[in-house]
């Protein structure tokens, strides 16, 4: 056991060195404190009281301390590259619209409305219950009390009524 006390007073010796030697590579006191400790867990095993002399040294100790820096910073920066790269386009902040682009935007929904007027009413129902509401081909079908193909062609022929009309 003289020899796990000896690492011990050569690691408390060192500690303060050490743990600015990590800072210097990390830029982050709390995580060099952090890597200094795991280091400690690293020189002194617990191997059941074998002594290993060839890993005795402070040399070892600062060769531990470097590795693991090191090793810490290259995941933090990788962490940080995916975590940049995955961002989801829907979560950025949306640019404010210039006073044109809502002007723009209310003329175009205006036009809109007006298309969907002109439409026959089943028509009309229809495409705004496919486009709108989400519903499926059978539902609109069930609600206006027609075929699903009847369905299907109402709500195609509002399409090309609203394309051709907007275009």
């Amino acid at each position: 056991m003289k020899y796990a006390d000896s690492k011990l007073n050569a690691y408390l010796d060192h500690r303060a060195a050490l743990v600015d030697y990590v800072t210097s590579i990390t830029g982050c006191r709390a995580r060099a404190e952090d890597v200094v400790q795991d280091a400690f867990l690293r020189f002194v095993p617990d191997v059941g009281g074998v002594a290993t002399p060839s890993t005795s040294g402070i040399a070892y100790l600062y060769r531990i301390v470097r590795n693991l820096a090191i090793d810490l910073t290259r995941r933090s920066a990788m962490e940080s590259r995916h975590q940049n790269e995955e961002t989801v386009e829907w979560l950025k902040p949306r640019a404010e619209s210039s006073p044109e682009q809502t002007l723009l935007q209310h003329d175009r929904i205006e036009r809109l409305v007006a298309v969907l007027d002109e439409l026959p009413e089943r028509e009309r129902v229809a495409i705004e219950m496919h486009r709108v509401g989400g519903y499926t081909l059978s539902e609109i079908a069930r609600r206006l009390d027609v075929s699903t193909a009847t369905a299907h062609r109402l709500v195609r022929n509002a399409v090309v009524h609203v394309a051709a009309s907007l275009e």
